[in-house]
Protein backbone atom coordinates (compact mmCIF):
# COMPACT_ATOMS: atom_id res chain seq x y z
CA UNK A 1 0.00 0.00 0.00
CA UNK A 2 1.39 3.63 -0.71
CA UNK A 3 2.49 5.68 2.44
CA UNK A 4 -0.67 7.30 3.75
CA UNK A 5 1.49 10.54 4.97
CA UNK A 6 2.31 10.50 0.66
CA UNK A 7 -1.08 10.64 -0.34
CA UNK A 8 -3.08 13.22 -1.77
CA UNK A 9 -4.53 15.94 0.42
CA UNK A 10 -1.94 15.52 3.53
CA UNK A 11 1.07 18.20 4.69
CA UNK A 12 3.07 15.82 3.22
CA UNK A 13 1.67 15.70 -0.30
CA UNK A 14 1.50 19.29 -0.32
CA UNK A 15 5.11 19.91 0.85
CA UNK A 16 6.35 17.95 -1.87
CA UNK A 17 4.04 19.65 -4.86
CA UNK A 18 5.47 23.29 -3.35
CA UNK A 19 9.17 21.92 -3.78
CA UNK A 20 8.58 20.29 -6.76
CA UNK A 21 7.31 23.51 -7.70
CA UNK A 22 10.23 25.74 -6.70
CA UNK A 23 12.88 23.49 -7.99
CA UNK A 24 10.95 22.48 -11.77
CA UNK A 25 11.61 26.55 -12.38
CA UNK A 26 14.44 27.28 -14.62
CA UNK A 27 17.64 28.64 -13.48
CA UNK A 28 17.63 32.62 -13.55
CA UNK A 29 21.52 33.68 -14.76
CA UNK A 30 22.82 36.59 -13.32
CA UNK A 31 23.66 39.48 -14.90
CA UNK A 32 27.31 39.30 -13.50
CA UNK A 33 29.36 37.58 -11.00
CA UNK A 34 32.01 38.57 -8.90
CA UNK A 35 33.95 36.69 -6.11
CA UNK A 36 34.99 37.67 -2.75
CA UNK A 37 37.37 35.40 -2.05
CA UNK A 38 39.50 32.50 -3.70
CA UNK A 39 37.65 29.39 -3.27
CA UNK A 40 35.29 28.52 -6.18
CA UNK A 41 31.99 28.71 -3.63
CA UNK A 42 33.06 32.71 -2.54
CA UNK A 43 31.30 34.14 -5.33
CA UNK A 44 27.90 36.60 -5.67
CA UNK A 45 25.48 36.88 -8.27
CA UNK A 46 24.75 40.15 -9.34
CA UNK A 47 20.82 40.99 -10.86
CA UNK A 48 20.25 44.65 -12.03
CA UNK A 49 16.75 45.82 -11.38
CA UNK A 50 14.63 45.80 -14.18
CA UNK A 51 11.12 47.38 -12.65
CA UNK A 52 10.68 50.79 -11.42
CA UNK A 53 9.29 50.16 -8.33
CA UNK A 54 10.64 53.97 -7.20
CA UNK A 55 10.89 55.71 -10.50
CA UNK A 56 13.21 58.59 -10.62
CA UNK A 57 15.50 57.59 -6.85
CA UNK A 58 18.16 54.10 -7.18
CA UNK A 59 17.20 51.11 -6.12
CA UNK A 60 17.41 49.35 -2.97
CA UNK A 61 20.04 46.63 -2.72
CA UNK A 62 19.02 42.74 -1.54
CA UNK A 63 21.44 40.48 -0.36
CA UNK A 64 20.27 37.04 -1.09
CA UNK A 65 20.79 34.06 1.32
CA UNK A 66 19.67 30.73 -0.02
CA UNK A 67 18.98 28.08 2.32
CA UNK A 68 19.55 24.00 2.09
CA UNK A 69 20.30 23.18 5.63
CA UNK A 70 23.47 24.27 5.07
CA UNK A 71 24.44 21.09 3.02
CA UNK A 72 26.56 20.91 -0.44
CA UNK A 73 24.38 19.40 -2.33
CA UNK A 74 21.96 23.06 -2.24
CA UNK A 75 23.57 25.67 -3.50
CA UNK A 76 22.75 29.31 -4.85
CA UNK A 77 20.85 28.26 -8.27
CA UNK A 78 17.62 27.29 -6.89
CA UNK A 79 16.72 30.43 -5.28
CA UNK A 80 18.27 32.39 -8.74
CA UNK A 81 14.40 32.70 -9.30
CA UNK A 82 13.55 34.48 -6.43
CA UNK A 83 16.64 36.74 -7.40
CA UNK A 84 15.16 37.46 -10.80
CA UNK A 85 11.64 37.93 -9.31
CA UNK A 86 13.17 40.37 -6.80
CA UNK A 87 14.87 42.41 -9.77
CA UNK A 88 11.94 42.58 -11.82
CA UNK A 89 10.53 44.49 -8.98
CA UNK A 90 12.90 47.07 -8.95
CA UNK A 91 15.51 46.27 -6.49
CA UNK A 92 19.18 45.43 -7.25
CA UNK A 93 19.91 41.57 -6.14
CA UNK A 94 23.08 40.30 -4.67
CA UNK A 95 23.17 36.40 -4.50
CA UNK A 96 25.49 35.28 -2.20
CA UNK A 97 27.26 31.49 -2.09
CA UNK A 98 28.97 29.96 0.41
CA UNK A 99 30.62 26.71 1.56
CA UNK A 100 28.57 24.16 2.74
CA UNK A 101 28.92 20.77 3.62
CA UNK A 102 32.28 19.35 5.26
CA UNK A 103 35.36 19.82 3.70
CA UNK A 104 36.08 17.72 0.86
CA UNK A 105 32.37 16.39 0.78
CA UNK A 106 30.71 15.84 -2.63
CA UNK A 107 27.39 16.56 -3.81
CA UNK A 108 25.77 13.35 -1.87
CA UNK A 109 27.73 14.78 1.81
CA UNK A 110 24.55 15.00 4.55
CA UNK A 111 26.60 17.01 6.32
CA UNK A 112 25.35 20.41 7.24
CA UNK A 113 27.69 23.42 6.78
CA UNK A 114 31.46 23.82 7.71
CA UNK A 115 32.87 25.36 10.85
CA UNK A 116 34.07 28.06 10.97
CA UNK A 117 34.15 28.51 7.27
CA UNK A 118 30.40 28.71 6.09
CA UNK A 119 30.53 31.84 8.57
CA UNK A 120 33.58 33.09 7.68
CA UNK A 121 32.15 33.36 4.25
CA UNK A 122 29.12 35.28 5.21
CA UNK A 123 30.76 37.70 6.87
CA UNK A 124 33.79 38.00 4.05
CA UNK A 125 31.18 38.70 1.47
CA UNK A 126 28.76 40.96 3.59
CA UNK A 127 32.10 43.03 4.16
CA UNK A 128 32.97 42.97 0.26
CA UNK A 129 29.84 43.73 -0.79
CA UNK A 130 29.37 47.38 -0.93
CA UNK A 131 32.46 47.83 -2.85
CA UNK A 132 31.41 45.10 -5.62
CA UNK A 133 27.77 46.45 -5.84
CA UNK A 134 29.14 49.60 -6.63
CA UNK A 135 30.38 48.04 -9.77
CA UNK A 136 27.89 45.61 -10.60
CA UNK A 137 24.48 47.08 -9.86
CA UNK A 138 25.82 50.81 -10.18
CA UNK A 139 22.01 51.63 -10.68
CA UNK A 140 21.65 51.01 -6.92
CA UNK A 141 21.97 52.45 -3.80
CA UNK A 142 24.17 50.35 -1.22
CA UNK A 143 22.59 52.54 1.54
CA UNK A 144 19.57 50.98 1.18
CA UNK A 145 19.84 47.50 1.68
CA UNK A 146 18.42 44.87 2.98
CA UNK A 147 19.12 41.23 3.82
CA UNK A 148 17.16 38.38 3.07
CA UNK A 149 17.38 34.57 3.13
CA UNK A 150 15.37 31.27 3.80
CA UNK A 151 15.88 28.71 6.31
CA UNK A 152 19.08 27.89 7.03
CA UNK A 153 19.61 30.82 4.59
CA UNK A 154 17.64 32.98 6.71
CA UNK A 155 19.48 31.85 9.80
CA UNK A 156 22.37 33.21 7.99
CA UNK A 157 20.76 36.93 7.73
CA UNK A 158 20.06 36.91 11.19
CA UNK A 159 23.44 36.19 11.91
CA UNK A 160 25.14 38.46 9.99
CA UNK A 161 22.99 41.24 10.83
CA UNK A 162 23.67 40.36 14.90
CA UNK A 163 27.75 40.49 14.28
CA UNK A 164 28.31 43.94 16.49
CA UNK A 165 26.69 41.53 19.77
CA UNK A 166 28.83 38.40 19.35
CA UNK A 167 30.71 37.52 21.80
CA UNK A 168 34.02 39.58 22.31
CA UNK A 169 36.65 37.73 20.70
CA UNK A 170 34.75 36.75 17.59
CA UNK A 171 36.44 36.74 14.26
CA UNK A 172 33.46 38.15 12.50
CA UNK A 173 32.55 40.23 14.98
CA UNK A 174 31.83 44.31 13.90
CA UNK A 175 32.60 47.29 16.19
CA UNK A 176 29.04 48.76 14.98
CA UNK A 177 25.89 47.40 13.60
CA UNK A 178 25.98 46.21 9.82
CA UNK A 179 24.36 49.63 8.20
CA UNK A 180 21.65 47.75 6.77
CA UNK A 181 18.07 49.11 6.73
CA UNK A 182 17.02 45.73 7.86
CA UNK A 183 16.64 42.14 7.44
CA UNK A 184 13.77 39.66 6.10
CA UNK A 185 14.31 35.83 7.63
CA UNK A 186 11.71 33.63 5.25
CA UNK A 187 11.32 30.68 7.58
CA UNK A 188 14.45 30.94 9.42
CA UNK A 189 16.24 28.13 11.69
CA UNK A 190 16.26 31.12 13.94
CA UNK A 191 16.44 29.41 17.04
CA UNK A 192 19.02 26.15 17.70
CA UNK A 193 17.47 24.75 20.65
CA UNK A 194 14.46 24.58 19.18
CA UNK A 195 15.11 23.57 16.16
CA UNK A 196 17.19 20.77 17.76
CA UNK A 197 13.99 19.36 19.88
CA UNK A 198 12.32 19.24 16.42
CA UNK A 199 14.88 17.88 14.62
CA UNK A 200 14.44 20.31 11.76
CA UNK A 201 16.59 19.49 8.50
CA UNK A 202 17.22 15.92 10.48
CA UNK A 203 19.49 18.16 13.56
CA UNK A 204 21.61 19.92 10.76
CA UNK A 205 21.93 23.13 13.43
CA UNK A 206 24.50 20.73 15.66
CA UNK A 207 26.09 19.70 12.56
CA UNK A 208 26.87 22.84 11.67
CA UNK A 209 28.55 23.54 15.13
CA UNK A 210 30.84 20.79 14.30
CA UNK A 211 28.11 17.78 16.20
CA UNK A 212 27.03 17.37 19.83
CA UNK A 213 30.62 17.89 21.20
CA UNK A 214 31.05 21.41 20.27
CA UNK A 215 27.54 22.39 20.00
CA UNK A 216 27.04 24.22 23.57
CA UNK A 217 30.65 26.51 23.46
CA UNK A 218 29.81 27.24 19.65
CA UNK A 219 26.64 28.25 19.90
CA UNK A 220 26.55 31.84 21.65
CA UNK A 221 28.73 32.58 17.95
CA UNK A 222 26.22 31.64 16.03
CA UNK A 223 22.59 30.88 17.48
CA UNK A 224 20.24 34.55 16.24
CA UNK A 225 18.06 33.18 19.35
CA UNK A 226 21.50 34.25 21.52
CA UNK A 227 22.72 37.46 19.59
CA UNK A 228 19.66 40.08 20.62
CA UNK A 229 18.88 42.85 20.56
CA UNK A 230 20.47 43.82 16.89
CA UNK A 231 18.80 47.55 16.70
CA UNK A 232 18.28 46.59 13.24
CA UNK A 233 14.59 46.48 12.02
CA UNK A 234 13.92 42.39 11.15
CA UNK A 235 10.47 40.98 10.10
CA UNK A 236 10.11 37.13 9.82
CA UNK A 237 8.12 35.60 7.07
CA UNK A 238 6.46 32.03 7.94
CA UNK A 239 4.06 29.43 7.13
CA UNK A 240 1.91 28.16 9.10
CA UNK A 241 1.87 24.98 7.24
CA UNK A 242 5.60 24.53 6.94
CA UNK A 243 7.35 21.15 7.88
CA UNK A 244 10.34 21.55 7.49
CA UNK A 245 10.73 24.29 9.46
CA UNK A 246 8.14 24.94 11.72
CA UNK A 247 6.46 27.89 13.04
CA UNK A 248 7.48 27.28 16.78
CA UNK A 249 11.00 28.64 15.42
CA UNK A 250 10.48 31.90 14.12
CA UNK A 251 7.99 32.21 17.51
CA UNK A 252 10.78 31.03 19.89
CA UNK A 253 13.10 33.47 18.30
CA UNK A 254 10.65 36.38 18.05
CA UNK A 255 9.93 35.40 21.98
CA UNK A 256 13.64 35.76 22.92
CA UNK A 257 13.84 39.17 21.16
CA UNK A 258 11.08 40.51 23.29
CA UNK A 259 12.86 39.29 26.08
CA UNK A 260 15.69 41.18 25.36
CA UNK A 261 14.05 44.55 24.51
CA UNK A 262 13.40 44.19 20.85
CA UNK A 263 10.36 43.74 18.74
CA UNK A 264 10.01 42.14 15.67
CA UNK A 265 7.75 41.36 13.09
CA UNK A 266 6.72 38.28 12.08
CA UNK A 267 4.32 37.81 9.23
CA UNK A 268 2.28 34.43 9.13
CA UNK A 269 0.78 33.16 6.21
CA UNK A 270 -2.01 30.96 6.25
CA UNK A 271 -1.85 27.28 4.67
CA UNK A 272 1.40 27.96 3.08
CA UNK A 273 4.34 25.82 3.69
CA UNK A 274 8.48 25.72 3.56
CA UNK A 275 8.81 26.57 -0.39
CA UNK A 276 6.03 29.38 -1.82
CA UNK A 277 8.11 32.10 -0.42
CA UNK A 278 10.89 31.92 -2.40
CA UNK A 279 8.41 30.66 -5.60
CA UNK A 280 7.94 33.22 -7.81
CA UNK A 281 4.84 31.45 -8.87
CA UNK A 282 3.36 31.57 -5.26
CA UNK A 283 1.20 34.04 -4.03
CA UNK A 284 3.08 33.91 -0.69
CA UNK A 285 6.51 35.46 -2.71
CA UNK A 286 4.60 38.71 -3.23
CA UNK A 287 4.09 38.95 0.42
CA UNK A 288 8.07 38.97 0.83
CA UNK A 289 8.32 41.20 -1.99
CA UNK A 290 6.24 43.56 -0.12
CA UNK A 291 7.74 43.30 3.25
CA UNK A 292 11.37 43.78 1.76
CA UNK A 293 10.12 46.96 -0.04
CA UNK A 294 8.90 48.17 3.04
CA UNK A 295 12.01 48.51 4.85
CA UNK A 296 13.67 49.49 1.59
CA UNK A 297 12.03 52.02 0.65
Amino acid sequence: MPDAAAEPGTAAARNAAEEKSLLSRPAVDPDSSAAYGDHPDQVIDFYVPRGAAAPGTPAPVVVVLHGGAWRAPYDRRHISPFAGFLAERGFGVASVEYRRGAEGGGADDPVAGRWPDTFDDVAAALDALPGLARRHLPEADTRRTVLTGHSAGGHLALWAAARHVLPAGAPWRLDGPAPLRGVVALAPIADFEVAGKLDVCGGAAQQLLGGAEHFAERRPYADPALLLPTGIATTLVQGRADADVPQAVAEAYADAAARAGEVVGVTLLEDVGHFPLIDPSADACAVVAEEIAQLAW
